[in-house]
């Protein structure tokens, strides 16, 4: 502080009122920064997510969903705490215009920047799509439209679509010779002709040329292949005797005689509550009818599993030309190289059957 004298004695110099009008303005503007900076922190860095128990969720976003279905899908799932703060910051950074289909993984805790950041991306977790014990492409397709975006008529119409079966040297008999029974990583949005596509490039890798060799030394094409491979599916679960079962089949048609295999029957006839073969079924007209036509059906009586495959492709061949379920109902099979031995296997095998009273 500067003093200064005068006649009147000492005196104190006045602060200009400029000074007490800037130091005021500043103090202002720290103020409203430092709010501004607070409220900014607390609607993008400050926890906006909540999953119920704290556990990851899954959430999918169907293609072509705008924003306003990006936000019904998460609100419905109760995952935003401060629906305003997400709106905002969604709609600073973007991404109602770089919105990404898929199947996301929400974490609990999350802030708005990390939930943003996430969707923006793209950056989605794959689904894992299993399918075995599956009879058609019927089936399959309801079966995997369950697991992708993609729906069980569209997948459908691409499985039997004839462009697509001709480019893979198929038709409407071997369609789903292509399916191979596993799990695998998809992204959910994976379409119908992506579907079929990761398919053929999945059967491409598994008939690699070491199967291809096999194939030919047999003198079978790989639908051929498939086709027994389901027939030794439907006959048995059992995996340590299907390539005797093989063995017996490719004996018949060495042979040239009929497989009279009773799957191909029951596939025929479409009834699939048939658990015993009369008489009266055998005069079914149908090509998959083995018991009235040589040589094997159109193409597979389901969709074989690669056990089954690789047992046609290393069958066994014990010179066996019969075969029919044990009498202990175990689910194996007596095996027989003559007719008077395998008649003598199945009527132990039909004692057992009435015994349980099962006639159909």
């Amino acid at each position: 502080m500067t003093f200064y004298h005068s006649k009147y004695g000492v005196s104190r110099k006045k602060k200009s009122p400029y000074k007490r009008i800037i130091f005021w303005i500043v103090l202002f503007l720290i103020i409203t920064v430092c709010t501004l900076g607070y409220l900014f922190y607390q609607a993008v860095y400050k926890v906006n997510v909540w999953t119920p128990e704290g556990k990851d969720m899954s959430i999918y976003i169907p293609t072509s969903s705008n924003f306003a279905d990006v936000q019904r899908i998460l609100y419905e799932k109760g995952l935003i705490i401060h629906r305003n703060n997400f709106v905002w910051w969604a709609e600073t950074k973007n991404y109602p215009d770089l919105i990404k289909p898929g199947r996301y993984i929400i974490r609990n805790g999350m802030n708005n920047d990390q939930l943003i950041g996430l969707l923006r991306s793209g950056n989605q977790v794959p689904v894992k799509v299993t399918f075995n014990n599956i009879r058609d492409v019927y089936q399959l397709a309801g079966k995997v439209g369950k697991q992708i975006e993609a729906d069980s008529v569209t997948l459908v119409n691409k499985m039997r679509d004839q462009a697509t079966l001709q480019s893979m040297d198929l038709n409407d008999s071997t369609s789903s010779v292509i399916y191979i029974p596993d799990t695998y990583e998809l992204y959910w949005n994976t379409t119908a002709d992506g579907f079929v596509s990761r398919m053929y490039e999945e059967y491409q890798r598994y008939w690699n040329s070491e199967r291809k060799a096999k194939a030919t030394e047999m003198g079978m094409t790989i639908p051929e292949i498939v086709t027994i491979a389901s027939i030794v599916q439907k006959e048995t679960n059992k995996n340590d005797e299907k390539q005797l079962i093989a063995g017996v089949y490719i004996n018949r048609l060495e042979k040239g005689w009929r497989l009279q295999a009773d799957p191909t029957l029951i596939y025929a006839i479409g009834d699939f509550t048939i658990k015993r073969v009369l008489t009266v079924h055998l005069d079914y007209d149908s090509p998959y009818n083995t018991y009235k036509y040589g040589g094997l059906p159109p193409g597979p009586i389901c969709i074989p599993s690669k056990s089954s495959i690789d047992a046609v492709l290393d069958y066994k061949n014990e010179g066996y030309l019969y075969f029919c379920a044990k009498d202990d109902l175990s689910g194996y099979h007596a095996f027989a190289k003559t007719n008077r031995q395998h008649n003598r296997n199945a009527k132990k095998y039909q004692a057992a059957l009435d015994k349980m009273r099962i006639y159909k």
